[in-house]
């Protein structure tokens, strides 16, 4: 017999107002964690392997004050493109150099979410293809001086202006592409035997 969630005091440690929205439309009651977390990670890790470490690592700081039916969520997203990963940008200048290189080109998005309950730990991830077409320099200007780029994996956001001007497809999760692979999520409540 599952646990619906209701019984469980969900946390999660991301400021990120993307997952706090779509757990908002989950109709998920969570309180919400702060922790700086070291983001490094070994070159030999590629891929999802990346967000798999990093949600974990980041999971890390409150794994042994957690309280018994305490639920802790902690994820990570990257863009791989060309066999590297961009994560945030550190500078508006580096935000427009990515955006040009992702400009007219085919790039992928990871995903990975770590849910950590009662001694039990489960990570689950996911990947998304993403397909811009060519932006032009006014565009990506106009995008890095008015919207928060600063915050996001590859320096984009899909469900805003460059999104929507620049983006052709996508195959696979939308969700997973603003940090929250909803359907893995659920999976991984499913592992630990608990329904919404």
């Amino acid at each position: 017999m599952q646990n619906h969630i209701s019984s469980y005091k969900v946390l999660l440690a991301s400021l990120s107002k993307r997952r706090h929205l779509l757990l908002n439309e989950m109709k998920i009651k969570y309180e919400i964690l702060n922790q700086e977390v070291d983001e490094s990670f070994s070159d030999k890790l590629k891929k999802s392997s990346i967000t798999d470490f990093l949600s974990k690592k980041k999971s890390e700081p409150f794994y042994r004050k957690l309280k018994k039916n305490q639920l802790l969520i902690t994820c990570d997203t990257i863009v791989w493109f060309k066999n590297k990963a961009l994560g945030k940008p550190l500078s508006l200048i580096e935000a427009a150099s990515m955006l040009k290189s992702l400009s007219n080109a085919m790039h992928k998005v990871y995903s990975s979410i770590c849910i950590t309950v009662n001694g039990k730990q489960v990570i689950l991830n996911d990947e998304t293809k993403v397909y811009f077409g060519k932006l032009k320099n006014s565009q990506i200007n106009h995008y890095v001086k008015n919207y928060d780029v600063m915050d996001r994996a590859g320096a984009y956001g899909i469900q805003d202006y460059i999104g929507h001007i620049g983006i052709e497809r996508i195959e696979g999760s939308y969700n997973n592409v603003l940090g929250f692979p909803t359907r893995r999520f659920i999976e991984g409540l499913k592992k630990m035997n608990i329904s919404i």
